[in-house]
């Protein structure tokens, strides 16, 4: 809502500017009206542009807040699983019990994918990094629900999302079978969401997968810990490809395409890489060492964070499920030892409480994925697919708003100016 106005000077012209507030954070100078006078503003990588008006997720980085329709993340990853978490994202309120098993029920039954999919992953090279393959099933999914693609209803909107949130699970955990030379496992209706993914991941025909409860309770977390977080690169791509009116599975597959990126998805890979750096716990003085040196370019990976100046609030709870997993398996791996290591310097070391660089999620979830046996090039898939439910959730809140535009960014231009053309001879 406006409260007041803004007093832009311009070119010796005044021009008043609403000031919008939002439920909290900070208040909005609403710019629209620039265009129309003549001026545009210019904000690299939109740090100080609110590009939507959303309900979803509110982040409060100086503090330490993450909300999800109101609810504390760490509320929600203690008390609430992923399915009434996705639930909660796309229809704004937690469920009852009635409405959690009927939309369980739904999800389940949609994880099962078309058989001719499988053919898809037949055109991949085996080493195929997954994020490739994902990116390309994702998308091609379009190609088996044409009837069901008309953005403008929401009952068919919806469908597409509760699709994509199920079949998610079944394409990640083909990537990977497909990547290690084994058959396919088809998702099971008994099985929890978590239960399901592992299953699919780990399960072959010789023999059954036996599930630890504490690590389809810590994967379960991990998606939640992931589902959303308010205008990222990724949800930001989502809208714009969905501001032209393109489907949903194009969408998401610009999500799953933006989210490949290093300085985006691959914090966890990034982390794990650096602990396969240090090598082994009594190098972690002379690693510790180079971390505090600003002349030396080496830099902690899952440490701090550029949204959350003081903790990530998803971390602690993370930190309690690594711990449990880590007890669970009873690894012998010298990189776990390394991180642990690494973890109870970082939370006694008076620099690092200094500098705010506390372990993040991206660091337990690193090392949760790690003991589970799931390698590292498929992180930034299971990312993804914690990922889609805010992906779809704010495509889907988007499209409900009236007076919506197809995303146009204008630009500072910089080249030349107009000049004649000389004919290639001359």
């Amino acid at each position: 809502m406006a409260d007041n106005k803004a007093t832009l000077t311009v070119g010796g012209k005044e021009l008043d500017l609403p000031v919008l507030t939002g439920t909290a954070g900070h208040p909005v100078i609403d710019i629209r009206s620039l265009g129309a006078n003549g001026y545009f503003t210019f904000d690299p990588g939109f740090m100080a542009t609110g590009s939507c008006e959303s309900e979803i997720t509110y982040i409060d980085g100086a503090e330490g807040i993450l909300l999800h329709r109101g609810y504390s993340i760490e509320e929600l990853a203690r008390e609430a699983d992923y399915l009434e978490v996705c639930y909660m994202l796309l229809h704004g309120e937690a469920p009852n019990s009635e409405q959690y098993a009927e939309f369980k029920q739904t999800i389940t039954h949609h994880t099962l994918i078309h058989d001719q999919i499988n053919n898809f992953f037949r055109g991949f090279r085996r080493d195929a990094h997954p994020m490739a393959m994902l990116c390309g099933t994702v998308g091609a999914m379009a190609s088996f629900y044409h009837d069901d693609l008309n953005i403008t209803d929401a009952d068919q909107r919806l469908r597409s999302a509760y699709r994509l949130v199920a079949k998610m699970p079944t394409l990640v955990a083909m990537c990977y079978k497909y990547n290690i030379g084994q058959p396919f496992v088809y998702p099971s209706n008994k099985l929890s969401y978590a239960e399901n993914f592992l299953n699919m991941m780990f399960s072959v025909p010789a023999e059954p997968y036996k599930i630890s409860p504490a690590v389809a309770r810590a994967v379960d977390r991990i998606f939640t810990l992931h589902a959303d977080h308010e205008q990222n690169a990724s949800t930001s791509t989502v809208r714009l490809a969905g501001s032209s009116g393109a489907n949903p599975y194009a969408c998401i597959a610009a999500g799953v395409a933006s989210l490949w990126g290093p300085a985006h998805g691959g914090a966890n890979e990034a982390c794990l890489n650096m602990l396969q750096e240090i090598g082994s716990v009594d190098r972690i003085p002379e690693f510790i060492n180079k971390a505090k040196d600003k002349n030396d370019p080496f830099r902690l990976m899952g440490f701090g964070h550029r949204v959350y100046k003081n903790f990530d609030p998803r971390a602690t709870v993370m930190r309690e499920s690594c711990h449990e997993v880590l007890a669970e398996l009873n690894i012998d791996d010298p990189l776990l030892e390394v991180a642990m290591e690494l973890e109870r310097i970082a939370l006694s070391d008076p620099y690092f409480a200094e500098k705010k660089l506390f372990p993040n999620v991206d660091f337990y979830s690193g090392i949760i994925l790690k003991a589970i046996g799931i390698p590292t090039n498929m992180f930034t898939c299971i990312f993804a697919l914690a990922r889609t439910v805010g992906w779809v959730s704010h495509w889907h809140e988007m499209l409900s708003q009236p007076g919506q535009k197809i995303g146009r960014p204008r630009q500072l231009y910089t080249g030349h100016a107009k000049r004649p053309f000389n004919k290639i001879d001359k």
